[in-house]
Parts: structure tokens; C-alpha cells; sequence
């Protein structure tokens, strides 16, 4: 093991392995690195949220300010105006996460505590990146019968409004997700997004306008190949039809095969109503065999199982010049970047911040949750995706792309303060926002809240009450995962 390279920022993550290693070798064993790691650190850590307050108490009776008798006098103002309770309390920057955890990223139904080590994640990126403070919830949506049931979700949330300027839904299994958000976006009085849905068609969007800039195809001439009919990818196929991609040069497969209007069973099932719209929209040659799908395709977007050998190389081989590979299943692509450049990929993305190119929803929710927050819009609609999407790839643009740079990544935080313009300037447009901001105001409010977000970070890192990880158990972690992978050889 090279135990010069490993440090605690696991920047050169790609330089533990040794070099006799294959390129297979090393992408697996990333893997199973980052998975160790993450059992390690969460036993650690116990979690990686926590509640600290924001107010002072600068003496005794500031308690009773803060509680009784002195809340009194906000309680009662609330009551006489609803609306104040985004003033007076911290619900305008509050987000719940919401999830039954019936599919947590590829792993399926983790059951309701298993989707807690996402949902504080997610917590935690809208912390640092966004400046949102977020509950995660995850909640027992089966029936008496044991069944998971779309009303016990929708109750909930409505119930839970009140205290929350915003309700992202996450990892909630198909078709259920579908009736959930539909109902709640149309029934709530504010913002309720599917993350796994509008936030990931943001960025997927975002990083296919500037894969397309770079090699030199329209966005409505290309025929695009998309591999799972989820709630991620049936919202990136609406949404970019919406921004311009042809329905009719797309094909879209779920486990059953190919969409098309001869698919009877999504027609006679009204929970599947998403894909039907598909179905009378794509594929119109009603193609069924996905080998065959790849000639002369453009693109690919893949959100279906991990891989990493779903998607093969000689299917790749089969696409016009310079095709475009999004592999985003989680936490294994369908297929790994070094084999689907050696099948003549142009550009390839994945879901994982280890790999160029990370499509993942991390870098929409932060901004796209904030402006819709700052400005109290009551909906995010998908033009409120597609706004955020353009404003994602024009920064990337004005600092520079290039095939392996399609996208910004995460740590590249001033892109979130000018996402969330973006989104609030569209949300005003609708008509659906509460307050009428300027750019500028926008940006000192998104920009004051991310930095105090971050220096109180800093701050807690610096003092020690957030302690370090022990470079000596990542090393070993990394001893141990080099072992188990010769072994297997």
C-alpha cells in the first residue's frame, strides 16, 4: 500500500492501489473503500447531524424570551397570521426529508431506519452547501395489511406542512412516488419536490447541454437510449423533452423492455401513468430489443440496477461518433468509465463524486431548494428545474468544460448562491412566490446563509468538537481492502 498518498481529504483516492492493479481492480475496490469508511466513520461520528441553536442567551430571563412568557406574544401573532410563521421561527429555511425507504439509492427496500444514513447525508449537503437546515424522516408508510400505501405518505406530509417551508421526497418506491408528489404538489401550500425525480432531471439536464456543446450535436437532433423507467428517468425524459430533446428519437426500458404504445400492461395500470405518457410520446419504430437501440444512438442515460456490467461495450461500439455514456446507477454505474472509453465513449458520467463527471442530484437540491425558499415559492415546477439546469451549465461553461469537466462539482460552492437565483427569478415569474426579490437580494440572503452554514462548520472542525478521523484506521481500512481484492484474483 502506498501509505504516503493516503491522507484524511482521500484526494488521491485513485493512487492507494498498487500499481500492478487493473483499472476493474482499482474502480471495485474504490468501492469497497468508501463503503468500509462510511461503517466506520458513522459508528464514529453516531450519525453526522446534530441541533445547535442560533440564538443567544446573553442571561437568565433571555430564557424566558426565548420560551414562556415571552412566546406567548409570537405564538399568538402566528395565529392571527399564518404567514408570519416564516418570519418568526425558523420554518422558512427548514426542510423535511421525507422518505419510507422502500428504494434507497440501489439497495432497494432498506427498511424505514435503513433510509436514515441517506436522508442525514442529504441534511448534511443541504447544510454545507445550501445553508438549509433539514429534518430527516423516515417513516412506516405499510398498511395493516403490510403494504406500502401512497395515503399514509400523503397524510403525513400534509400533517407536517405546518412546520416546514419545504418537503423533499426521497428514495419512495415506483409507481407510488408518481401519485405521492403529484397529489402533495397539488394539495400543499408549499414547495414539495421528488428529489430522485425533478432534482436529478436538473443536473442530468445540466451536464447534457454542455456534453452536447462539446461534441457538436444538437440537443434536438440526437437519438438518446434511456436504460430504467424510475421516478429519476421518466423525470429526466420529461423534463428535457420539455428543454428540447426529441420524444421521438428517444427509446426508454424498464425491466420488462421497451416503451412504446403496444405496451398494454402500463396502459391498464393507472400507477403507472408516467411511463404511459412515455409510451405515446418515444419509440415510435417500437423497437424492443436494447442491443439493437444503440445503433446510431447519440446518448445514453442509464438510471436502472448497478452494474457494473449491464451496459456492455459492444453495444457502445454500435453508436454514432463521439457517444455520450451517462452511467448514474448508484452505488455502481451500469458500466465503469475505463470500459466505456475503451468502447469509444466520448464522455461518460456516473452518479459518483470518485469519477469525472458527477451527475448526481447532490448539486441541484442545495440551490434549487434555497432560491425557492428565499423568495416562499409555494411550488418547484419543472421550468424551475429546467432554470436551474441552464444556470448550472453556463457556470460550468464560463469556467471551462472539456470531457471530463462537463459539470461543476460540489466543492465549486459559489455555483449554488447563482442556482438559486436562477430558481427564485423563475418561481417569481410563475407568480408562485411569496416575496418579489432582486438578483442582488437574492444573492445576499442565499450568500449569508451559506457562509454562516460553513464558518460554523469551520469553527466546530477547527475547536475540535468535530474530531478528525484517525489516519491510522483509513490506512488500515485501505491495507484490508487491498487484501480482500488480491485474494479474489
Amino acid at each position: 500500500m502506498k501509505s504516503d498518498v493516503v491522507t484524511i481529504d482521500l484526494s488521491r483516492i485513485d493512487d492507494y492501489f498498487p500499481d500492478d492493479f487493473t483499472d476493474e481492480e482499482i474502480a471495485n475496490g474504490k468501492t469497497l473503500l468508501l463503503k468500509k469508511l462510511s461503517i466506520i466513520y458513522h459508528r464514529f461520528y453516531n450519525g453526522k447531524i446534530q441541533v445547535v441553536p442560533k440564538a443567544g442567551l446573553y442571561g437568565f430571563n433571555w430564557f424566558n424570551v426565548w420560551y414562556t412568557p415571552g412566546v406567548s406574544a409570537v405564538s399568538t401573532a402566528i395565529r392571527d397570521d399564518n404567514s408570519l410563521s416564516f418570519d418568526l421561527t425558523s420554518r422558512g429555511n427548514t426542510v423535511a426529508i421525507v422518505s419510507d425507504s422502500t428504494r434507497v439509492l440501489g439497495d432497494g427496500d432498506c427498511t424505514p431506519p435503513g433510509g436514515l444514513g441517506v436522508m442525514e447525508g442529504k441534511a448534511l449537503l443541504m447544510k454545507i452547501l445550501g445553508g438549509i437546515d433539514a429534518v430527516p424522516l423516515c417513516i412506516d408508510s405499510r398498511d395493516s395489511n403490510g403494504e406500502t400505501s401512497t395515503e399514509k405518505i400523503i397524510d403525513f406530509v400534509k400533517m407536517v406542512q405546518p412546520s416546514f417551508g419545504a418537503i423533499n421526497l426521497e428514495d419512495i418506491s415506483q409507481p407510488n412516488c408518481y401519485k405521492v408528489l403529484d397529489t402533495l404538489r397539488a394539495e400543499c401550500d408549499i414547495p414539495v419536490w421528488h428529489d430522485d425525480a425533478q432534482g436529478t432531471a436538473s443536473v442530468t439536464l445540466a451536464g447534457l447541454i454542455n456534453a452536447l456543446k462539446l461534441a457538436d450535436k444538437e440537443i434536438g437532433e440526437v437519438k438518446t437510449i434511456l436504460i430504467g423507467a424510475g421516478a429519476s428517468n421518466t423525470s429526466i425524459a420529461r423534463i428535457a423533452f420539455a428543454a428540447g430533446l426529441d420524444p421521438g428519437k428517444a427509446i426508454m426500458f424498464d425491466a420488462k423492455g421497451a416503451l412504446h404504445k403496444g405496451r398494454t400492461d402500463l396502459k391498464d395500470n393507472p400507477a403507472l401513468y408516467r411511463k404511459w405518457e412515455i409510451c405515446q410520446v418515444t419509440n415510435p419504430e417500437k423497437i424492443t430489443e436494447l442491443g439493437d437501440a444503440f445503433d446510431k444512438a447519440d446518448v445514453l442515460i442509464a438510471l436502472s440496477r448497478p452494474g457494473p456490467d449491464y451496459v456492455r461495450e459492444e453495444w457502445i461500439r454500435r453508436m454514432n461518433p463521439k457517444p455520450i455514456i451517462f452511467a448514474c446507477a448508484n452505488p455502481v454505474p451500469e458500466i465503469y468509465p475505463y470500459a466505456a472509453k475503451r468502447a469509444g465513449a466520448f464522455i461518460v458520467a456516473t452518479g459518483r463524486g470518485d469519477f469525472p463527471n458527477q451527475i448526481n442530484n447532490s448539486l441541484g437540491f442545495p440551490g434549487i431548494l434555497k432560491g425557492a425558499l428565499i423568495v416562499g415559492a409555494r411550488k418547484i415546477s419543472d421550468d424551475m428545474a429546467i432554470a436551474a439546469a441552464r444556470s448550472l451549465a453556463e457556470y460550468a461553461e464560463n469556467r471551462g468544460i472539456e470531457p471530463d469537466n462537463i459539470i461543476p462539482k460540489m466543492d465549486e460552492t459559489e455555483v449554488f448562491p447563482l442556482e438559486a437565483i436562477a430558481v427564485a427569478r423563475q418561481a417569481i415569474k410563475e407568480g408562485t412566490a411569496r416575496r418579489n426579490l432582486s438578483d442582488d437580494e437574492i444573492l445576499k440572503i442565499a450568500g449569508r446563509e451559506i457562509q454562516q452554514a460553513r464558518e460554523s462548520y469551520r469553527l466546530l472542525s477547527e475547536s475540535g468538537l468535530i474530531a478528525k478521523p484517525d489516519i491510522k484506521v483509513i490506512r488500515n481500512t485501505v491495507d484490508r481492502v487491498v487484501k480482500e481484492i488480491r485474494d479474489k484474483r
